[in-house]
């Protein structure tokens, strides 16, 4: 566990699932003001998915370090669409000299806390969900096929985790120089107790979103909590098992 001047509680766990490496990425960075959360998953169909993953993080840390956005008089938004196309740039950096099916690709999620509110964006089928009470208030919605289906009301949300096309993403971060589709929330004004999840398909595609919700709200430890449930989707994949990966962080009440 994790405290700061924030009055935040975060965690961050990761597991390699049946998969001979672990593409996944994830990082928490808190200052006395402001944080990142991010969530990289790299796409095991293209090659160098770890790289991608890893190159995607490291931009927005780098560029949370060069920009804070507790300086930004609330213009998150655009902060972060700047940050993940930069992120965009730099992964299909990896790739300028390859075919375009071997060029490196990664999924991205990133939030950002300022002033008691959050902002988020996200590019492919890594997810921010944020509970409230223990019942789900938002989720981001997978650039995805089987998402699209679910939209549509052709499938429902439970059919999203075991559908045949359920791995078919159709936006990412590297390939193609053109800039990726960025889905942005609105601000959220966070209140107590709230708990804002980010984590890549390996850790939500065999998980109940009520139940991780309950879950999360009644665990006493944020970091023992997490890692028990990523066991849990590790486990229930096998031997099948993606990467797992997630960071998580609780508004604590006001001392």
């Amino acid at each position: 566990m994790q405290e700061c001047c924030l009055n935040i509680e975060t965690a961050q766990t990761t597991r390699i699932g049946n998969r001979e490496t672990n593409q996944d990425r994830a990082c928490l960075v808190v200052s006395d003001v402001d944080m990142l959360l991010a969530v990289a998953d790299g796409m095991g169909g293209h090659a160098d998915g770890e790289q991608a993953a890893d190159t995607a993080i490291h931009s927005l840390i780098d560029g949370f370090k060069q920009e804070r956005p507790a300086t930004l008089n609330g213009k998150i938004s655009a902060y972060l669409q700047n940050q993940i196309h930069a992120a965009h740039r730099a992964v299909v950096q990896l790739g300028a000299d390859r075919p375009f099916e071997n060029r490196p690709r990664t999924t991205i999620t990133a939030c950002v806390i300022v002033d008691g509110k959050a902002w988020w964006a996200h590019v492919g089928d890594s997810r921010v969900y944020v509970f409230r009470n223990g019942e789900l208030l938002a989720r981001t919605r997978d650039h995805s096929a089987v998402e699209s289906l679910f939209q549509q009301g052709l499938i429902s949300e439970e059919e999203i985790h075991t559908h045949p096309m359920r791995n078919f993403v159709d936006q990412c971060l590297g390939g193609e120089a053109p800039v990726p589709e960025v889905d942005l929330s609105e601000a959220l004004i966070l209140q107590p107790n709230d708990i804002v999840l980010l984590c890549s398909d390996g850790f939500w595609t065999p998980l109940d979103t009520a139940a991780l919700g309950e879950v999360l709200h009644t665990g006493e430890d944020l970091q023992d909590t997490l890692d028990s449930i990523a066991l849990e989707a590790e486990q229930a994949t096998k031997p099948y098992s993606d990467n797992v990966t997630a960071v998580a962080m609780r508004w604590l009440p006001e001392d």
